[in-house]
């Protein structure tokens, strides 16, 4: 899953892939915002990123697309 974090007064916003489905993702940011404190992500490569709870303008969640390389030829 693709994963857009906007973070107050950031001028780029985070993206990330994510291993985890679309559920336990949304459910690992609800209770983060419930919570307080910080949102804890990991990549599939398995880097991770926190970001404080306070800081977060908005999460965009979306299916990974795969990409197709080359030309099309309209027939």
């Amino acid at each position: 899953m693709e994963v857009k974090i906007g973070v107050q007064y950031a001028p780029r916003e985070l993206v990330l892939e994510s291993k985890l489905s679309p559920k336990d993702l949304s459910e690992t940011i609800e209770q983060a915002v419930t919570n307080g404190g910080v949102l804890r992500l990991e990549d599939d490569k398995g880097r991770q990123v926190y970001i404080p709870v306070e800081k977060i303008a908005y999460v965009e969640v979306a299916a990974s697309n795969v990409r197709s390389v080359g030309f099309s030829v309209g027939a």
